[in-house]
């Protein structure tokens, strides 16, 4: 319950005061002028040499992102797909771990198959639907 209001205050204060900012042109200029994240159209890398190193070293090189660990969990047909990545400040995942719904419908199986046989394990495996090419990673 704390930390319901928490997130509560936090999305009160960021619509009062920043959401002005954010919505705004000049953020979005600012942004989407960022050629260290966004390529430059094909008309500004002919004619600016800067635009032009600034493209190569992006399809070269990608773009570095800070220390961190990032999860971000989108929803696929059976269940959520995640990605963790840990990056250690360079061009390239430190480490990657995808979780596959596969993982979450296999957590269950010790549930539903308690006090049935081993032939009732193939139906309910069948039943769940798993793909085992993703799980046996």
């Amino acid at each position: 319950m704390y930390q319901s209001v928490v997130i509560l205050f936090q999305v009160l204060s960021f619509l009062l005061y920043d959401c002005n900012y954010y919505l705004s042109v000049s953020f979005l200029k600012d942004i989407t002028q960022d050629y260290r994240i966004e390529l430059p159209t094909k008309n500004i890398a002919k004619y600016s040499m800067e635009e032009l190193i600034s493209h190569f070293k992006l399809y070269s090189e990608g773009f570095s992102l800070d220390s961190e660990e990032f999860y971000y969990a989108a929803e696929a047909p059976k269940g959520e797909f995640g990605v963790f990545l840990e990056t250690d400040g360079s061009n390239k995942a430190y480490r990657c771990k995808i979780r596959a719904p596969g993982f979450f419908h296999l957590q269950g199986l010790n549930f539903m198959v308690y006090n049935h046989l081993l032939a009732d394990v193939v139906t309910i495996i069948g039943t769940q639907d798993i793909v085992f090419g993703e799980i046996d990673r």
